[in-house]
């Protein structure tokens, strides 16, 4: 590959690798490639569950450049794809969620407790349980909430590749986040960006590794001669 940097490690982290802009690769097809090398440093640091790196391969110019800073989000599985709005209140996303999946609200799983459904709380990383909502197997129906934008881009890569939907909204908290939105290209701040604004391609891959245990993952292993990774 001939590989361009274009989530990573920010310019103030003074990272000596896997920075935006840098090159990587031996030359081949030409991809952007994001990166968050540990999702979850809190949880990693307490040794909680649910720590992980995470990567996302994209044909060139096929994932939105996004700055770091928070995005509102709202995501769903494949069963539940067309079925959300984030200009809706959750309210409404959460009656049209139920409905897609044949519940009633107050069966669904998601992160953020309105009209009595069921919630799990997430105290940090938020890719993992954006992934979880279109494996089927974890029990979560949706996921609404404010995170990075950055991890949102790689979380919208595997959504991609899963058939799943998702919605976000750069929410800038300063002047100069504000000017970093509008040299994107975007003017309106209030832009919904649909799946295909975060990752415009199909040509696209994503790769997760457990760090510490999770529901989804199993975190790193040791022995006496070596680590196991999943």
């Amino acid at each position: 590959i001939s590989g361009t940097v274009v989530i990573g490690e920010g310019e103030m982290d003074e990272a000596p690798m896997l920075y935006i802009g840098e090159k990587v690769g031996k030359g081949g097809v030409e991809v952007d490639i994001a990166v968050d090398p540990l999702e979850g440093t809190n949880l990693t640091a307490k040794n909680m569950n649910g720590a992980i790196a995470v990567m996302a391969i994209a044909k060139k110019g096929g994932l939105l450049h996004a700055p770091d800073m928070y995005m509102d989000k709202i995501v769903v599985g494949p069963k539940a794809k067309g079925a959300i709005d984030i200009n809706l209140p959750p309210e409404e996303n959460m009656k049209n969620v139920a409905k897609a999946l044949g519940k009633d609200v107050s069966e669904l799983n998601i992160v953020l407790l309105e009209l009595g459904a069921r919630c799990k709380f997430i105290s940090d990383g938020d890719v993992s349980p954006v992934i979880a909502t279109s494996f089927g197997t974890e029990g979560i129906d949706m996921m609404m909430g404010k995170g990075g934008a950055p991890e949102g881009v790689i979380a919208a890569a595997a959504i991609k590749c899963m058939g799943g939907d998702m919605q976000g909204r750069l929410v800038p908290e300063t002047e100069e986040e504000t000017r970093r939105v509008h040299e994107m290209g975007i003017n309106d701040v209030n832009k919904v960006l649909t799946l295909d604004d975060l990752v415009s391609t199909d040509e696209v891959c994503f790769i997760a590794t457990g760090v510490t245990k999770g529901d989804m993952l199993n975190g790193v292993r040791f022995t006496d001669k070596y680590a196991i990774t999943h």
